[in-house]
């Protein structure tokens, strides 16, 4: 703790004095970010600092194994963090980032370490479904190293699928307000893979190329003859 009070000193004595103003401008025009990141509480992964945001521009929810519980009436730290996000600050971009050498996948992978850990192995029940496609969809004989990366990615990807089970996303969705992403961080090349939804397949962000979406921002409703505005006859 030592160091962290230290870093608590230096903040408020170096840094903050030349960044008052910015502060003082989010507290008088209050947050306005740009999107919001569910990333796993690991404490290699930084959502701001892989982005390089400043404060303000980042709505973030970390949790063991970046999940996303399906919907339920049942109040929850990431389903309130989602409802505030989109609702009240009206972000537009929502990103899962999962990332390598996860504890979590490794809990998943060995269930029998979560004895001792009941609420650990009760959270990992929401990533389930990316072990059942590991174990039924990829090589039965894969080394574990790449079962563990595997599993990883397919984390992702299963939970922007419980991502769109909440009512505030999938409204969201439908009025082309919302894009959905799954990224994915090599903590030991520092590169951030991400989800293309149209090639069902993670790519390599660059910088050179446009963004690769899970889902990208487009109105779509069910039943057009009934949302198309109904024209008086003349």
């Amino acid at each position: 703790m030592d160091v962290i009070i230290q870093g608590i000193s230096a903040f408020r004595g170096n840094i903050f004095p030349g960044q008052q103003k910015m502060y003082q401008r989010l507290v008088r025009d209050g947050q306005h970010p740009q999107a919001l990141i569910i990333a796993c509480a690991d404490s290699r992964v930084s959502p701001e600092h892989i982005t390089q945001a400043g404060p303000g521009d980042l709505f973030v929810c970390r949790n063991a194994g970046n999940i996303v519980p399906p919907f339920s009436q049942q109040n929850g730290g990431v389903s309130s963090a989602i409802e505030y996000a989109v609702m009240a600050l009206g972000v537009r971009d929502i990103v899962i980032c999962g990332h390598s050498d996860c504890g979590a996948m490794k809990g998943l992978m060995t269930p029998e370490a979560l004895v001792s850990m009941p609420n650990v192995a009760a959270w990992l029940r929401h990533s389930h479904a990316a072990s059942q496609i590991v174990c039924e969809a990829y090589p039965a004989d894969m080394d574990p190293k790449d079962h563990h990366r595997a599993l990883a990615l397919e984390n992702v990807v299963v939970q922007l699928n419980n991502l769109r089970t909440h009512p505030s996303v999938a409204a969201g969705l439908a009025k082309g307000q919302l894009r959905l992403h799954g990224w994915f961080f090599e903590i030991e090349t520092g590169a951030v893979l991400a989800y293309c939804g149209e090639e069902a397949r993670f790519v390599t962000l660059d910088g050179t190329h446009d963004l690769p979406v899970a889902q990208a921002s487009a109105t779509r409703v069910a039943a057009p003859d009934i949302a198309r505005p109904v024209v008086a006859a003349e």
